[in-house]
């Protein structure tokens, strides 16, 4: 098993779905590498922490589309989640910080796993 595989099942997603799509293992890792880099989290928890629920739910909106194509459904959950708090007008930001601490979690176990294995 690759390293970039056992990051993938560490995080309980679909490595052979993503694979089939992506149709090599170095696309897999190329982007995971820009998966990394993106700043889609930094500027969700900025956000929130600024209360600017605009900036907050195009974040959110980003970061569970690259979660949701990365094949990162632990991930994408709770980001979804989030985006469609965030996505009501006007947003219940209280709502929308409760909701950010599931998605800190599983950002970082996947950003850690990717890690290791990058």
């Amino acid at each position: 098993m690759s390293a970039i595989q056992d990051a993938y099942n560490q995080v309980g997603a679909d490595f052979n779905d993503v694979l089939r799509r992506f149709t090599s293992e170095t696309l897999v890792v190329r982007f995971s590498e820009k998966f990394l880099e993106d700043p889609s989290f930094e500027q969700l928890g900025e956000a929130l922490q600024d209360g600017n629920a605009d900036a907050a739910f195009l974040a959110s909106h980003t970061l569970k589309g690259i979660a949701q194509n990365m094949g990162f459904t632990s991930l994408y959950e709770p980001s979804n989640a989030l985006t469609e708090e965030l996505r009501a007008k006007p947003a219940d930001l209280t709502r929308a910080k409760e909701l950010f601490g599931p998605v800190e979690v599983e950002y970082g176990k996947t950003a850690e796993a990717l890690r290791a294995a990058l």
